[in-house]
């Protein structure tokens, strides 16, 4: 698969291919998704055990993922979700989830996946109007940089206090640190990455694991 991470080639593959626990469905989906253009989209299995792992030790029931791509993360956490748990996919493209559906229903968590094509923007601002404030116990952002701030904060809306979201490409394969890139999705995501550095709503940390993957926890509402 393409390149994901900062760390040495061979110490990637180590992780990837030796190291982390991969079922052969997804698997399968990697290597299918491997050969498209914009392969490089798809995280790494190990950020998939990751999100697997968090969902599993927060006791997750509701997840969002914004960004789908051909479903690789959503397959990871939709089969980490207990059997009645719910993810709510935002991507505006048919023809690349359909690539993860066949996957899905394979894995056994199609019934877990509401799947809906259109601007995410629209998707969480209409679920926060249908009432679902503060229902979800986990969010992962992978989706247009330049949207990353707005689908920030609707996430922080929509997931419960002590809730978790997840941002991905947070380090833009090292862009961040060099001055001379000054491209608006660098731009964009440099200020974000201070801005959840001192968010007072929020605990965060910015993981070296792929791309760069911010975390963060909301906090409770102070007392009044």
């Amino acid at each position: 698969m393409p390149k994901r991470s900062l760390l040495p080639d061979p110490v990637e593959a180590y992780v990837f291919d030796l190291i982390t626990r991969e079922t052969p469905i997804q698997r399968r989906l990697r290597q299918a998704t491997a050969s498209l253009p914009n392969a490089n989209m798809q995280i790494g299995p190990d950020q998939a055990a990751f999100f697997d792992l968090l969902i599993r030790a927060t006791g997750a029931r509701r997840a969002l993922e914004i960004g789908t791509f051909t479903g690789y993360s959503a397959l990871a956490v939709a089969s980490a979700l207990p059997p009645d748990g719910l993810l709510v996919c935002c991507d505006i493209s048919d023809e690349w989830t359909s690539i993860g559906r066949p996957f899905w229903r394979q894995a056994g968590v199609e019934s877990k996946i509401d799947l809906r094509l259109g601007p995410a923007l629209d998707t969480l601002r209409a679920l926060l109007a249908d009432g679902a404030a503060s229902s979800f116990d986990f969010a992962f952002i992978d989706a247009d940089k330049s949207s990353y701030p707005a689908y920030y904060e609707l996430c922080l809306s929509l997931v419960r206090p002590g809730g978790l979201i997840a941002l991905d490409n947070m380090l833009r394969h090292g862009a961040v640190t060099d001055p001379s890139d000054t491209e608006p999705e660098t731009e964009t995501i440099r200020s974000l990455n201070l801005f959840l550095r001192d968010d007072p709503r929020v605990d965060s940390c910015l993981l070296t694991l792929g791309d760069g993957v911010a975390l963060v926890r909301r906090r409770a509402p102070a007392p009044a």
